[in-house]
């Protein structure tokens, strides 16, 4: 791994490893259902909409409509695709890709 998260712990190695063998949508449901709440699911998920939000230049107030994040939900999501760790901007990445080859 070429990238150094000041994260990195062997249980966390271990819960990574987990998520990349789940290997279709009904595997994803199963195992995040059992691992999180539904509200810890809804505000990752509730995230992930914000930053696409954002990397598509909406504003904060058409953001907090749209998914109603707080204002400082959003700013801190902001400052991630700032000057984070790169992880939403190659997710997004890679779900517009995907969707193109459709």
């Amino acid at each position: 791994m070429s990238y150094d998260s000041k994260f990195k712990r062997d249980d966390i190695d271990e819960l990574f490893e987990a998520v990349l063998t789940l290997k279709d949508q009904e595997d994803c449901y199963r195992f995040f259902e059992d691992i999180c709440t539904i509200n810890e699911i809804h505000s990752i998920a509730q995230r992930l909409q914000v930053a696409k939000l954002l990397s598509e230049k909406k504003t904060y107030s058409e953001i907090e409509a749209a998914t109603k994040a707080s204002t400082a939900t959003i700013s801190r999501i902001n400052k991630c695709l700032v000057y984070g760790a790169d992880g939403y901007t190659r997710v997004l990445e890679r779900l517009a890709e995907k969707k193109n080859e459709e």
